[in-house]
């Protein structure tokens, strides 16, 4: 434990040291998404409707793949507080990419052939098979999108997220570009509508990853992360493993209630989904400050894990939960106050249904002011959990919350009641607020302290459970990667 304590501005000053990069990556990460979003808007309604309902299937699998990637980052920051070795930083990046090609192995046949699944889910057949031949073509990107996602955890949790952050912004505009040259079919390329925006997304996921590959291999040579990378190392595999799957379960069960959403309101029809698809894109442009927040607190409290600094895990988490309080507020004002302006960035002036979608999507962003700070409160509280590795328990928590309480809430209030797409968000904003109040919980009033009365964590990776002697409940607490660990791979 460090001798002095860091103050709360301390903490402050180096969360946003880490954070505002993280914050500048995950915005222009979202400005891929929020790009096809606005060009398919501009290219019609019926195309825009497929390319939300095509991103949000698309996503789930992302958004699951993605808990092995971020099951690196907390592993590799306590190995480097920790005096950490090199070798044990190899061996769970280099499994964190075997598992991450794995999953996206699983996942491509779904995404292939996704028509009657869409179909049987509702979906008309004007939107079910554009959305299609999005997702047969998007499917192969997955592959770099998630070796990128592990690349980019390796490296934040090192504390290198300008790489990470300039990465992105090359990715965006090169997604923007490529974007308006197949989507609309400028300076002689083919138009192809939907599917011009899957290869522009699966061409800037593989020009990512080509450029982290020699950014790594350059900037830490010493960890020789690519040598012998078919090597399995079945240990690290299990540990990773372990942390990721609850991870990525957790993640599914956020963004699976989302995608759930999408597909409610396309029962409603082509309007009220184009709508749901803008407040959506709004809502997460803004969440993607807290998403910055959660990560630089899963990299600050995984640093406190290795130190076994108790005083620092409370009072950073502390900061880190004010911090996205505070901009929970400042986009709370921006939506109410601009809603008209937000909304209508993704529609065609002279688009004949701009008047219905743009009615609705305002009434969507006011329930999204609703939920901003419970929305960044929960993630920021799933980013702390996550950096020292306690995430079984938290997964049920977030399942319950989401799929026990703002699934069927969204059912009620959209359908049950009348509420239409209006209703489906106010179930949003309940599941949201009881995972925001379970998950702070859990951190503040079962982790921490059972860390400060000396409770003895299991296994490096997730652990067996919790029978063993002061561990928490769950025994999903790792705390330091045992020596022998350190000295294979």
């Amino acid at each position: 434990m460090p001798a002095t304590p860091l103050s709360r501005r301390a903490h402050a000053r180096a969360i946003l040291t880490l954070g505002l990069p993280l914050i500048g990556g995950h915005l222009a990460q979202f400005a891929i998404g929020a790009t096809d979003t606005l060009m398919l808007g501009w290219y019609g309604v019926e195309a825009l409707a497929a390319g939300v309902l095509a991103h949000s299937v698309f996503f789930v699998f992302f958004i699951m793949g993605s808990g092995f990637a971020w099951a690196v980052m907390p592993l590799v920051a306590a190995e480097q507080a920790n005096d950490g070795g090199e070798t044990q930083v190899r061996r769970v990046t280099r499994m964190g990419l075997w598992l991450s090609t794995l999953f996206a192995a699983l996942c491509l046949p779904v995404m292939l052939f996704s028509e009657p699944l869409l179909l049987a889910l509702g979906q008309a057949p004007t939107v079910a098979g554009p959305a299609a031949d999005y997702l047969a073509i998007a499917g192969w990107g997955l592959f770099p999108a998630l070796a990128v996602m592990v690349l980019k955890s390796y490296l934040a949790a090192l504390e290198r997220t300008q790489v990470v952050l300039w990465t992105t912004v090359i990715a965006a505009i090169a997604n923007a570009l490529v974007n308006w040259l197949l989507i609309f079919g400028n300076w002689g390329f083919p138009e192809l509508g939907v599917r011009g925006a899957a290869l522009a997304s699966v061409a800037v996921q593989i020009v990512s990853l080509a450029v982290l590959i020699p950014y790594a291999v350059a900037r830490f040579p010493g960890h020789a992360l690519f040598v012998r990378l078919w090597r399995a190392d079945w240990e690290a595999f299990g540990q990773v493993f372990r942390l990721g799957w609850p991870i990525g379960l957790t993640n599914l069960a956020e963004v699976g209630m989302f995608s759930a959403s999408a597909i409610l309101v396309g029962w409603l029809g082509a309007v009220p989904l184009a709508a749901h698809g803008i407040a959506l894109q709004v809502a997460t442009a803004f969440f993607m400050v807290h998403m910055g927040l959660s990560n630089a607190a899963t990299i600050r409290t995984g640093q406190a894990l290795g130190r076994r600094d108790i005083a620092g895990l409370a009072r950073g988490g502390q900061v880190a939960v004010g911090l996205s309080l505070g901009v929970a507020a400042v986009t709370t004002v921006i939506y109410l106050a601009f809603p008209e302006s937000l909304v209508g960035l993704f529609l065609d002036p002279d688009e004949p249904a701009r008047p219905e979608i743009l009615a609705l999507g305002v009434t969507l962003l006011a329930l999204a002011a609703a939920f901003q700070a419970v929305d960044g409160a929960q993630v920021v509280a799933i980013g702390l959990l996550r950096g020292v590795q306690d995430m079984r328990v938290p997964m049920v928590m977030a399942a319950l919350a989401y799929w026990g309480v703002g699934l069927p809430a969204s059912w009620v209030a959209g359908f049950a009641l009348g509420w239409g797409a209006a209703g489906v968000w106010l179930g949003l904003v309940l599941g949201l607020a009881t995972a925001a109040v379970l998950l702070l919980h859990r951190y503040f009033r079962v982790t921490v302290p059972a860390l400060r009365a000396g409770a003895a964590p299991p296994d490096a990776g997730g652990g067996a459970g919790g029978n063993q002697p002061g561990g928490l409940p769950g025994g999903d607490l790792p705390g330091a990667v045992a020596p022998a660990a350190r000295r294979q791979g």
